[in-house]
């Protein structure tokens, strides 16, 4: 009897550790893995939020984690939210072609997989994609560059995002759709690109073609990069070279570079420069005319249509989609967003307006 009370302690020492070995299992279990590709960015950074608030009325758990440029620290976050027992992968790969062996896990453990904002390439282990219209980016940059114009003869500076990354072609191939009728016709002439220059009866470029021009003129979407590589065009580009210029930049943080490097130099009397995102500091910097326009992506539209496909497989329905696109591997079902652009006439009521950003954020609206 004595032997039996002396146990009855341990008995329920062990029962309550088995409790809360069984509590904290099922609350570190996760329904949706979301994983961005920096920190380094406001875009991800806003991102993050906006995961979180548009699950927070839901009953399901995210884990949100972050790459740091580095697709091995990609693959590192997908396998420890596939220890957590994710259902759904929302992954925004550092590089398309990299992630592939990320989501291939995934797919092994029953995982669906949504590509967000930039397509997974060459494997067969994504499910959905959602994005905005690639290529429409790519217009609406150049078509702005077209409608403001100078004259004949025009210089024109092209950069472009990473070679790893899927949206960098789609945004330049967009792009040149618009710009190679005016280069032709001798409205541009390209300063910074012999590859380009090469091409510039191409109306429709492989790849390979693409690849050739990105490769010389990428910022790999570093805003440090964009700027040496601005500063090593203008130094060696001649006086009618300068003048009045027009700039394709990819994005609006390499946009904010080359503006500033392009807009130090006495030789050039004007310039027209593009860019995406929306970012903050863009806002400000097309509010006082240091750069020309930005292409709004409502980032909410995005996250929401990435939630509610990640919600439709949860409770096994099927996603809405409005297209597809080819990775290399498979045509890839996707939903997409629609694209803005924004410049100073319109920045207040596409982006103050619609509640994007609040007008105290901003000075000289």
């Amino acid at each position: 009897m004595k032997k039996l009370l002396k146990s009855i302690p341990f008995l329920l020492v062990v029962m309550m550790l088995a409790v809360v070995v069984s509590a904290c299992g099922k609350s570190s279990k996760v329904d949706v893995g979301i994983v961005l590709p920096t920190k380094d960015e406001p875009r991800w950074v806003q991102d993050e939020q906006r995961f979180k608030d548009a699950l927070k009325d839901t009953k399901y758990s995210v884990e949100i984690l972050f790459s740091q440029g580095s697709s091995a620290k990609e693959k590192e976050n997908v396998d420890s939210l596939i220890a957590k027992g994710i259902k759904v992968l929302i992954i925004c790969p550092q590089d398309g072609d990299a992630a592939a062996a990320a989501v291939e896990a995934a797919q092994k453990a029953g995982i669906k997989v949504i590509s967000y904002d930039r397509l997974i390439t060459k494997t067969d282990a994504v499910n959905y994609y959602v994005t905005f219209d690639s290529i429409a980016v790519g217009k609406a940059q150049a078509q702005y560059l077209v409608d403001h114009a100078k004259g004949n003869g025009q210089p024109l500076y092209l950069y472009a995002g990473a070679a790893s990354d899927n949206n960098a072609f789609l945004f330049f191939q967009g792009a040149w759709t618009v710009l190679q009728p005016k280069i032709a016709d001798g409205t541009f002439t390209i300063a910074n690109s012999s590859e380009a220059v090469a091409l510039k009866d191409t109306a429709e470029l492989s790849r390979d073609q693409q690849s050739k021009i990105i490769s010389q003129v990428t910022t790999n979407w570093d805003a440090n990069e964009a700027k040496n590589k601005a500063q090593t065009h203008l130094t060696a580009a001649s006086a009618e070279q300068k003048g009045d210029v027009a700039i394709l930049a990819p994005n609006d943080g390499t946009a904010r570079s080359i503006a500033d490097v392009f807009g130090s130099d006495s030789a050039i009397s004007s310039y027209v420069v593009s860019g995406q995102d929306a970012e903050k500091a863009s806002i400000q910097y097309i509010i006082d005319g240091k750069q020309s326009m930005t292409v709004f992506k409502d980032v909410r539209s995005l996250v929401k249509d990435s939630i509610g496909m990640a919600v439709s497989i949860l409770e096994d329905k099927t996603p809405e989609t409005t297209g597809s696109y080819n990775n290399g591997k498979i045509d890839v079902q996707a939903k997409q967003t629609e694209v803005i652009t924004v410049d100073k006439e319109n920045v207040k009521a596409s982006l103050i307006d619609s509640k994007y950003y609040e007008e105290k954020e901003f000075t000289g609206l």
